[in-house]
């Protein structure tokens, strides 16, 4: 049963929604998995940002061209169903690529980012990006530094200071005993 023009744009205003709020979108082969496991899937991924959609391969075309995205032709094909990936891109596609292996039902068949294309194993090497507390971390430690290394530098002279100040003052304290 063919579906109507207003369902179509209907479904291109929900892609295009979603590639504009999305900085990784992975493809996956989803043929030989059931309704229960998709919607499985779809529940762990929503617990990272994510959502997970079978997509129409045309109409997802027309929202990637419409959001000013590359429309990777070659992922675009057989039975798709997409992970629109939220802020945290590492956690998202790790716990995607988890549920993958646990299931041995789908496949990553490859990936946006940003304005690149990705082809499957390229796709699964996302999950190494670092979280984003661990990005976080890195950031305030970097901007840390400088400020730590400048209140040894400050305070180096003075506890110098104060070192030879109380030499000084052993000495004369030894000098009045004697």
């Amino acid at each position: 049963m063919a579906i109507t023009r207003e369902k179509k744009e209907e479904l291109v205003a929900r892609y295009k929604e979603q590639v504009v709020k999305s900085p990784a979108i992975v493809f996956t082969r989803y043929q030989g998995a059931s309704v229960a496991q998709v919607q499985a899937l779809r529940a762990k991924l929503q617990e990272h940002g994510t959502t997970y959609m079978v997509v129409k391969n045309t109409l997802l075309g027309i929202a990637l061209e419409q959001s000013g995205r590359v429309k990777p032709d070659e992922l675009l094909a057989g039975a798709n169903a997409v992970a629109f990936i939220g802020e945290d891109i590492g956690k998202s596609v790790t716990a995607l690529k988890d549920w993958i292996r646990d299931a041995k039902i789908m496949e990553i068949s490859g990936a946006l980012l940003e304005a690149s294309i990705l082809n499957g194993e390229q796709a699964q090497s996302l999950s190494e990006l670092p979280t984003k507390e661990q990005t976080l971390a890195k950031i305030l430690g970097t901007i840390n530094a400088p400020a730590s290394s400048l209140v040894r530098v400050i305070s180096a002279p003075s506890a110098s200071l104060v070192r030879v100040i109380n030499a000084h003052v052993e000495k004369q304290k030894e000098a009045e005993a004697a």
